[in-house]
Order: C-alpha cells, then structure tokens, then sequence
C-alpha cells in the first residue's frame, strides 16, 4: 500500500507540473521473480520513476517501453524472460529464473476512472478492497488495463462494464483474502488479475520514550500510520517523532479515545510506567485488536495477569492469544534499535501469516503463488 501512496504523490506532482505519466503493473509472474502481481511504477514523461517493477534489472528497460506508450497513448504488456541470461534482444543478463508480464497503462488524465482515478479509491477510507486489472499476454492484443475497484457495502467503479462480469470473483477474493489470476472467455485469450489489497497497519504505542524514536522511523518506512500516545506532555510532542501521523498527551483511561481499531491494527505497550501499560492493556482487551505486543519480560505479564484478575476481569485463552509478550522475535536484541527491528520484523510477520523463521529453512518458493482462479 506504501507503494501505491508514493505512485499518487508522484502521480498529482506530475500532473501539476504538466508531465504525462504511464503506469506500470507486473500483471504475471511464471517461475521466480523479484516483485509479485500487482507490483506497480509510474513514470513521468522526462524518466522520473516512483514504485518498483523489479530488484532494479528491468527498471531501465521498462522506461523506455513506458516512454513509448506515453508518446504513443496506448496500453502495451511486454514480457521479460528472465531464465535466459544470455537474452541478447534483452541485454539484461537477470538470472531470476522466471518471466515476468508486465502491463504499460497510458494515464489518460481526461479519462474517467482512469487507472490512478482506481487507484485513488484505496485511500479514501481504511477498508480491503479488490482491483481488477484486465490483460492479454497475446502479441498485440488489445490491452484493457486497469479495469475496476471494489469494496464491499459500496458500489463498484468500473472503468469497462463488461469486466463487471467478474463480481462474483471479486467478491470471492475479498472473503478469502487471496489474490487469484482469472482466464477469461475471449477471443483475444484475455485474463484478469483480481488483485486483494488491505490497507496499510495501524501503529498504535503507548510509550513515549527514546526508544520508541528508531521504531518509528522504521514503521514510518514501511508505510505504516502511526498513533503514539503517553501521558508526558514533555515526550509526546512532534519534534520528537515528525514520521508519526498522531501524537497525544493522554492519559491511560483516555488513551484509545478517537483511535480505530481494526483488523489492521497492532497495538504496543512501552511507557515503561507499569500502571499506564495495565490500564491501556485492560482497555485495549475490550477491543478487537488482534495484536497486543508488551515490551519487558514475561513476568510483568504474568503480573498483570495477576492484577487484573484481582480486579476480577479474567483474561479468557482467545484474549491471551492475542498478546504478544515479551514483545518481539527472537533475534537477540539488546539495543533500542534493535529491539525495534525485532518489534517491527514480528508485526510484519503476523500481518501476513508467516512464522518470522529464515527462509534458509522454507520449502519452496520465497513468495506465495498468485494461482488461476477457478
């Protein structure tokens, strides 16, 4: 999501500085490939790139078939085989292993609905959505595109209504959570990427502190919001943390006021001040949030534990599963930087469902297969 709010910046500087721009979507991946579908970069008419197509070997190419479909206001998908690397028409020696599709969208700024006009949608409210982007892997076929947005209990944006055909696809990828590639039934052989995107996580810390400092420069680099609260008015002010989106002097019986917890928020304890983290936690455990990280070892949890159930509140097993003290992934950190590194690798890891081992000792491939949709 990162990605997608740097291409609209870049997207909105170009257009008030008068620069065509082209959009380009990694639509199809066979075998290995740096970036998955749905990977995205624009590029402006004078070269500026923002979002990346690849680990930078196909960036340099990928610009001058963007330029072309600028200066030609056509849509164009061109393919990198990957696995040859004496490819001489391509000259890129990648050694990836794979192919990789990638679909070149002219951004009409006059169309309606036009690719980044889709795109906008994402950020208009903190809710997963499904993007449709429709293309043909044929030679010179004609290339939809961008095609639709969706969101549930809103009414879909479509920019060709035919592809309003795929709503019930859609709506399937929205209640798995898994973005699939669809074969449709067309002369031209098209096919579509109906592509899951949830919104970026929701930072939620209590704890002021100087530690929190490198988090949040780390958090800020993934993309994500952030919400810090403590209830030092001397600490929490926006000279010490200028990446975060909100900072309060608050106390802990009003720390969650005005905070939406969704299913993309993941909370932390870390004022250091025992009775702020037991009161926020106490408050925090009423909520939906799926992720609760303390920071200090297990045996101020089993404190708190302690506490609250003399207050006569009995932490149930869900409600313990979804607190992660002591906080972090196992990486042996001791500085505040990396105690953030090991806080930050951990939410990532739950975000998507993944342990936080090394790769070293995952079978198959690195990234998860965007497979054919039924």
């Amino acid at each position: 999501m990162k990605e997608i709010s740097e291409i609209l910046k870049a997207y909105s500087k170009a257009k008030t500085e008068g620069k065509r721009t082209a959009l380009a979507t990694v639509v199809k991946v066979e075998g290995s490939s740096y970036r998955q579908p749905g990977a995205r970069m624009l590029v402006t008419e004078e070269g500026r790139l923002t979002g990346a197509i690849s680990g930078g070997c196909l960036e340099g190419d990928a610009l001058r078939k963007a330029l072309l479909s600028i200066n030609q206001k056509q849509n164009k998908l061109i393919t990198y085989n990957t696995n040859n690397e004496d490819d001489i028409e391509l000259g890129l020696q990648l050694g990836c292993n794979g192919i990789v599709h990638i679909l070149f969208e002219y951004i009409d700024d006059e169309a309606e609905n036009n690719p980044i006009q889709i795109l906008q949608q994402l950020e208009l409210e903190r809710k997963e959505a499904v993007i449709v982007t429709v293309f043909s892997i044929k030679r010179n076929a004609q290339q939809i595109g961008t095609a639709l947005f969706f969101r549930k209990d809103s009414p879909a944006l479509s920019y060709k209504n035919d592809v309003l055909n795929l709503i019930p696809d859609v709506k399937e990828v929205l209640e798995t959570k898994t973005s699939i590639i669809k074969k449709l039934p067309a002369e031209n052989d098209n096919e579509a990427l109906i592509e899951y995107i949830k919104p970026p996580i929701s930072l939620v810390i209590a704890g002021a502190g100087n530690d929190i400092q490198p988090l949040v420069k780390m958090a800020a680099i993934l993309g994500w919001k952030i919400t810090i609260g403590d209830g030092r008015a001397t600490h929490a002010i926006e000279k010490r943390f200028p990446q975060a989106d909100s900072i309060k002097a608050v106390k802990p019986e009003q720390f969650l006021e005005n905070i939406l917890i969704d299913e993309q928020t993941c909370a932390l304890l870390m004022t250091h001040n025992y009775k702020y983290d037991l009161t926020v936690l106490k408050a925090l455990l009423e909520t939906n949030c799926r992720y609760i990280g303390i920071l200090g070892p297990k045996t101020k949890l089993n404190r708190m534990l302690d506490d609250l159930q003399n207050e006569g509140i009995q932490v149930s097993q869900e409600q313990l599963k979804r607190i992660y003290s002591p906080v972090g992934l196992d990486i042996g950190a001791e500085t505040s930087e990396e105690i953030a590194l090991s806080i930050v690798s951990e939410i990532k890891a739950f975000s998507t469902g993944k342990s936080g081992t090394s790769l070293k000792y995952k079978p198959g491939k690195i990234h998860d297969e965007i497979h054919y949709g039924t």
